[in-house]
């Protein structure tokens, strides 16, 4: 895994203040997590971070697009995603979270590793319903033969109904 070692960051040696970073996220990167439901993505990260004594602020600021596939037409397109997210890393006597942006690591510590923050940053980007996006008329960019053919199929459906005599029956 020497590919994700560019994203460990040495800070002991960083002075007080600001430090930039870039880094350029590609396949590669979601390859190294098993499970992950990215499997193609371009994108920049540029993160700021700011030493201060007892604490880093990092901001992260990434920009790219992720291949997602439509679960309406099935059809594959780059979904564009903009991350502003601002992450904590406090010094202290044990390594814990305390919240949900807030890292507490031990004073010995001498390296930070931004790998699993990016991965879960761009994670979270996928909706739970991945569509097309309409067009600047709203018209949706589904395949517009996959989508008449689900039409076809849903009227279909309706007209042919075993139910419908259920329908009739008086109940009371």
């Amino acid at each position: 895994m020497d590919y994700l070692k560019q994203f460990v960051i040495p800070f002991v040696g960083l002075s007080t203040g600001n430090h930039q970073f870039e880094f350029e996220i590609d396949d590669k990167f979601f390859a190294s997590f098993e499970y992950s439901e990215i499997k193609e993505a371009r994108a920049h990260v540029n993160l700021d971070l700011e030493k201060q004594d007892r604490m880093l602020v990092l901001n992260f600021s990434i920009t790219g697009a992720i291949r997602v596939i439509c679960d309406r037409c099935l059809g594959e397109f780059d979904m564009p995603v903009t991350i502003e997210e601002e992450y904590f890393i406090k010094f202290g006597h044990e390594h814990k979270e305390e919240d949900d942006n807030v890292l507490v690591i031990s004073e010995n510590e001498t390296h930070i590793d931004i790998t699993s923050l990016i991965f879960d940053y761009m994670s979270l980007q996928i909706p739970y319903r991945v569509v097309h996006p309409d067009d600047v008329n709203g018209i949706s960019q589904c395949d517009p033969e996959v989508l008449a053919r689900i039409e076809q199929l849903s009227a279909h459906k309706e007209k042919d109904s075993q139910w419908d005599a259920l329908k009739d029956l008086n109940l009371e």
